[in-house]
């Protein structure tokens, strides 16, 4: 058993806002209807949960300049922020259950700004189908899901560029991303022009999810912020049905269980983001469950006692 991780604080942000489809609104209480915070206290680590963030209901209209529900996605974005950065000031581990991956915005900008003011350096791992580097210019649809790693590093509107704390939040060169499969026409120039560093799933199945870990964490060291955006729709349909945006050939179980070991093994994870759980599309709760053994693997469960 682990027990040396700071202290969890759990909190739900229970919208769709930023995405296609209805439902991930539901995702927190289906988290902890699976037991997300006993399988964390399971692992030796003092949990709290501390409710849902509030925010503006789902207004269901089109985009406006690029943009679906701009107003209402920086409202989220900030309440998120807030908590976040309230936790992590107190010396807690946020854990921010989502609600569509928009919400990661606000959850990285106050981990940026934290990992700053503690001189530390940042690394991010995103786990998910999606590159989400879309912009008001070449998005298909205005969904903000679909762009938040494209706001962090500094493409967007202003008020999500510079959420919490002037920006960009991130460089492309602190962030890992992992499982992805499904990137737009306009964001493929745009994730090359910007050097980001992504292991796709061609990728993963040439060398390995081993050497994938290994190549993501390297130079991941006590003086390293390590942020883990975990969107379930990176694992495969097969495994994990219960989300919006389903991508054929994803991660399959026992490569999702290598990557939350390792990343584990690191014992540097001071974050978490975990979206997209989809209970309107799910089948008896099986997305939210797998979900919730991957993070108790994330803090320290494995098969064997290891050194």
């Amino acid at each position: 058993m682990r027990a040396d991780h700071s202290p969890v604080s759990i909190f739900g942000v229970p919208t769709d806002v930023g995405a296609a489809h209805r439902g991930a609104s539901m995702g927190p209480e289906s988290l902890r209807v699976a037991n997300l915070a006993e399988a964390i206290a399971r692992r030796g680590v003092d949990v709290r949960d501390l409710g849902d963030v509030v925010g503006p209901r789902n207004p269901l209209t089109g985009p406006v300049g690029g943009y679906r529900h701009l107003d209402e996605v920086v409202a989220w974005n900030q309440a998120v922020f807030n908590r976040s950065s309230n936790e992590l000031t107190a010396g807690r581990m946020p854990i921010m259950l989502g609600g569509d991956h928009c919400l990661a915005i606000g959850s990285i900008a106050a981990v940026a700004a934290h990992a700053r003011a503690q001189g530390k350096k940042l690394r991010v791992l995103w786990l998910d189908a999606h590159a989400d580097f879309n912009t008001s210019d070449i998005t298909p649809s205005g969904n903000i899901h679909g762009m938040p790693v494209a706001c962090l590093c500094g493409l967007g509107p202003d008020v999500l560029v510079n959420l919490g704390a002037p920006g960009p939040a991130l460089r492309p060169d602190e962030i890992r991303q992992i499982g992805i499969r499904s990137v737009d026409r306009g964001e493929k120039r745009l994730v090359k022009e910007y050097g980001l560093d992504i292991y796709d799933m061609r990728y993963i199945d040439e060398i390995g999810m081993r050497r994938v870990m290994e190549e993501a964490l390297d130079g991941v060291d006590a003086d390293t912020h390590l942020h883990v955006s975990f969107d379930v729709d990176m694992l495969d349909p097969s495994i994990a049905p219960g989300t919006g945006t389903r991508v054929p050939g994803g991660v399959n179980y026992r490569e999702a269980q290598l990557m939350m070991e390792m990343i584990a093994d690191t014992g540097r994870m001071a974050s978490l983001d975990l979206v997209e759980v989809n209970p309107a599309l799910d089948k008896r709760n099986a997305t939210a469950k797998l979900a919730v053994e991957l993070v108790e693997s994330l803090f320290g469960k494995s098969t064997l006692m290891r050194d």
